[in-house]
Parts: structure tokens; C-alpha cells; sequence
């Protein structure tokens, strides 16, 4: 009983340890093949314990999110202006509550757990899978820390722009589960069948047949100038300091008038009424005179009236075309407690956590049409991702499909010293490479840079500074798999790994039986 007891200690540390050194797949740290032994491990240590599957993915999850996700302190301690034991107490809610997601994954292995290691790896992929999925949606979805973007730095970054970043994460899990399989069936002497060798050989084959593929062609070479303006947060929305703002990003910009395109970072300009017409109409001869497209970010009010014709306005967090450039896009999936807050009647004024400045933001309509700019002697369409837009690829796809390139600009600041913004370069990386776009990124205080179509950064600013990023980028015409068909290929091998699950439950119960 003791030995049983301290058995089952032992798994719990492991699942929480293991849980906890995931996020060193991830940028800055870019370790991807520690993802596949967090993995590979956790799934070795359900099978032993099946009967505490359950409290064990949850274990796992609070490791990866407390350590993954531990931006979110510095968010809710630096800037929410919450003492230490609030914010202790508010990422544990964030952490423990996220953790539930991997809630699937125990009660899969638990209830279909078998002698047969191969049919638990499919189970076990199977549920990861659908956890991920959910991460993407589910109460407006987090999908952050998903496998798929750790493989951008690694062999498997072919896949990406075939299938995207849920259906590349289950391939090469599939993949490094069935290796592992196989080299415990040599240690221990279990002989190998075949087929499951084959099963590991085949994602090989199809990473070397893909990486020589080349799904889209560069159209066209273009000058771009990159603004990191730098802006503490404390000041950003200070009323003394908004013309100030302005006219630094105005400033820093005269070396870059003329280039074909000049991005800003979010909310670079946040001035209201008759102040902002007067900076955009000087905005609008610049640009016009040095045939420049400006690309900046800026709050939209929009008027209406309510129900009892009373005067009420919408404010709208919005990336705005000037000189070349036409067209105004909002952004349209909101960040919780960021862009707006939750059940604000009963938190509005509890703690400055929850009146942060802009946290009333209204959602941008799905079916906005993309910028338009005008390189050269052609008219091309700019799809747009503001801030945490970036992270959610089928969003992303849709205003890439008419797109040549793509745009995201963001305040990464409430991040911090933290590997947040790391993180968030590493998603518009997966973003690029998924669509066969090139990228530019315009952040407040960086990580400012330019991504070519393969996910790779050509170039960038560091953080904390400010500066200006000159350099090229490519249109690209021609779509991607993963463009075209979106998630297709992700629920097809979701219904292939189930009906192998049930076939096999099947044949079991048909063989008991008789």
C-alpha cells in the first residue's frame, strides 16, 4: 500500500514537471523536440495510472500553463495594478480553469485504456487533439501554446502549409508516439509488426515529399518602414501625452515617406475628434505626396442611438489606410478583460484590472473586406491581424485568401519582460508559413519584424526600443492547401483516428462475447 502510495505521488510530480518544461518547445526558447518528450512522457505515465487519468491531465495542464502562460502575472501585477496576492490569485483561476481542457484527455485514456500501447497512442492523440480544438473556440477560445506552432522552427514546419497548425500538431505527435512506441518494443524484445513501423516511416516520407514544394510564387518586391514607437503604457492613453504620441510616430516616420509601405503599430494613435481629423488630414498629404500606403492604428467612434433615441457611441480598435492605402478595418475577436470585460456591471471599479484603458471595445464585423494598397502599378489587398487576432488561423485564412500580404500590428507591452511577445512573433511565423504570405509586424515595443512566406524572420527590432525597421517584402499570388481547404484535412483524420478507436472497441466487445 505504501509503495502504491508513493507510486502514485510520483506520477502527479511527474505530470505537473512534465506539464511544466512544455513551453520550452516554444519561443524564445524554440526547444520544439522538448515538446514530444513532454508529451511522449505524459502519455507513458497515463497508461501506468489509468484510474487517476483525470486528475493527472489536469496536473499537466496547470504545469503548462503556469509556466507557458506566465505572462499573464505580468499583465494582471504590472499593468492591472493588482497587489501580489490578487494577481496570485487571479492567474490561478486563469491557469487551473485553462488546465480543465486537458480534462478529455484523462477521461479518453481512462475509460478506453487497453493492453495495446498502439491503440492507447491513437486514443491518446485523438483527445489532445479535440482538446486543442476546443482551446480555439470554446468560451471564445486560447489558442495559445498549441503544438502545432512549435513545429515552425523544426523538420516538420513542411506540413504547416498543408495542413494547418491542429492537423500538423497531430501528425508529428502521431509521428514521435509511434517512434517511442518502437524503440520500447526493441528494449524490451516485444517484436515490431510492420504496419507500425510503416505508420512511422510514412509522415517521414511525406515531410521529405513536401518540403520541396513550393505552393506559392512571389509577384512582386516592395519597400516597407516599420514604426516601434516605444510608448510605456502608463502614458499611452494619458490625455497630457496623446498629441505628444502622435507627433513622435510623425517624427520617426520623416526617413521613411516613400517607401511603398509604412506601418504603425496598434493603437499608435490615439487621439480623439477634432484633434485626430486634424493629424489624419496631415497624415493623408503626406503620404499622398510621397506615394506612401500608412498603415497605423487608431481607435473609430461611431454614433448611434439607442432604443430611447438617446445619443450613445461604440469605440472600435481599428487599423486605418491612409495616402495610397484605402479602406478602415476593426478589429473583430475581442480579448476578454482586454477589449472588453465580462460581466462589467459587477466588476467595473472593483480593481484597475478591470477598467484598463480601451476595455470597452466593440467587435468588428466577420465579413470586413481586407485594406487595399497600391504598390507600383497594381492594387493589392492587405489582410489585416490586430494583436491577438494573429492567434486564430481560420480568421487568418479568410483575409489571406485575397490577400498578397499580411499585416499585424499590436501592443505588446502589457506583456512585459515576459516570453509573451516571443510567443506571439512565433504565431504570426505559423500564420505566414500556413498561408504562403509574407508578414510585417509593427509592436508597440517590439518585437517588430518581417517574415518571409516560410516563417522565417528576415529581420527585426528588439524590444524596449525605439527605432525604425527599413526592408523589403514580397506579394505573393498562388494559395496554400491549408488556404484553400482550411481545417478539412484535421477533421478528416479526427474521423479516421475514431473509427479505428471504435472498430477496434468493437472487434474487443464481438471477441468477450464470444
Amino acid at each position: 500500500m505504501l509503495r502504491l502510495t508513493k507510486s502514485i505521488a510520483v506520477s502527479r510530480v511527474a505530470a505537473f514537471l512534465l506539464g511544466g518544461i512544455y513551453f520550452l518547445a516554444f519561443s524564445p526558447h524554440d526547444y520544439w523536440v522538448v515538446a514530444f518528450v513532454s508529451l511522449v512522457g505524459f502519455f507513458f505515465v497515463l497508461v501506468r495510472f489509468p484510474e487517476q487519468a483525470l486528475f493527472l491531465s489536469w496536473l499537466f495542464g496547470v504545469g503548462k500553463y503556469l509556466f507557458g502562460a506566465s505572462w499573464i502575472y505580468v499583465s494582471i501585477r504590472e499593468y492591472g495594478g493588482a497587489d501580489f496576492f490578487l494577481a496570485s490569485f487571479l492567474v490561478g483561476l486563469f491557469v487551473f480553469g485553462l488546465a480543465l481542457f486537458l480534462l478529455p484527455i484523462g477521461y479518453s485514456v481512462r475509460r478506453l485504456k487497453t493492453a495495446n500501447l498502439w491503440f492507447n497512442a491513437i486514443v491518446f492523440v485523438l483527445a489532445w487533439s479535440v482538446s486543442e480544438w476546443l482551446l480555439t473556440w470554446l468560451f471564445t477560445g486560447f489558442p495559445w501554446l498549441l503544438l502545432g506552432y512549435s513545429l515552425v522552427a523544426s523538420p516538420f514546419a513542411s506540413l504547416l502549409p498543408v495542413f494547418g497548425v491542429l492537423a500538423s500538431g497531430m501528425l508529428s505527435l502521431l509521428f514521435l508516439l509511434g517512434v517511442a512506441l518502437v524503440c520500447r518494443s526493441i528494449l524490451f524484445s516485444d517484436g515490431i509488426r510492420w504496419r507500425y513501423l510503416m505508420l512511422v516511416l510514412a509522415p517521414c516520407i511525406l515531410v521529405f515529399i513536401l518540403h520541396n514544394i513550393t505552393w506559392v510564387t512571389e509577384k512582386g518586391l516592395h519597400s516597407v518602414g516599420l514604426v516601434q514607437g516605444n510608448i510605456d503604457q502608463s502614458v499611452k492613453w494619458d490625455f497630457e501625452e496623446r498629441n505628444r504620441i502622435a507627433q513622435k510616430h510623425i517624427s520617426m516616420s520623416a526617413e521613411l515617406w516613400g517607401l511603398d509601405l509604412v506601418v504603425w503599430p496598434e493603437y499608435s494613435l490615439t487621439l480623439y475628434g477634432e484633434e485626430a481629423k486634424r493629424v489624419k488630414l496631415n497624415l493623408q498629404e503626406r503620404a499622398i505626396e510621397s506615394s506612401t500606403n500608412l498603415l497605423l492604428g487608431a481607435p473609430e467612434i461611431v454614433a448611434y442611438r439607442d432604443e430611447q433615441s438617446a445619443e450613445r457611441f461604440r469605440v472600435f480598435n481599428t487599423a486605418q489606410g491612409f495616402g495610397l492605402a484605402s479602406g478602415s478595418f476593426a478589429k473583430s475577436h475581442l480579448v476578454p478583460f482586454g477589449d472588453y470585460v465580462p460581466f462589467q456591471e459587477v466588476l467595473r471599479g472593483l480593481i484597475t484590472f478591470f477598467d484598463l484603458p480601451m476595455s470597452s471595445s466593440s467587435k468588428g464585423s466577420n465579413d470586413q473586406r481586407n485594406i487595399v494598397a497600391k504598390l507600383g502599378d497594381k492594387t493589392v489587398q492587405i489582410g489585416i491581424g490586430i494583436c491577438y487576432e494573429i492567434a486564430f488561423g481560420d480568421s487568418m485564412r479568410i483575409r489571406a485568401r485575397e490577400a498578397e500580404l499580411l499585416v499585424t500590428i499590436t501592443n505588446d507591452t502589457w506583456f512585459g519582460a515576459s516570453i509573451g511577445p516571443h510567443q506571439h512573433m512565433q504565431i504570426a511565423r505559423v500564420r505566414a508559413l500556413e498561408n504562403g504570405r509574407w508578414l510585417v509586424r509593427a509592436a508597440n515595443d517590439g518585437i517588430t519584424g518581417i517574415i518571409d512566406h516560410k516563417g522565417n524572420v528576415l529581420d527585426e527590432l528588439p524590444q524596449f526600443t525605439e527605432g525604425v525597421l527599413k526592408g523589403k517584402f514580397q506579394t505573393m499570388q498562388g494559395k496554400t492547401p491549408y488556404n484553400l481547404l482550411g481545417d478539412a484535412f484535421f477533421f478528416a483524420m479526427l474521423a479516421v483516428l475514431g473509427v479505428l478507436v471504435f472498430r477496434y472497441r468493437y472487434l474487443v466487445a464481438i471477441r468477450v462475447k464470444g
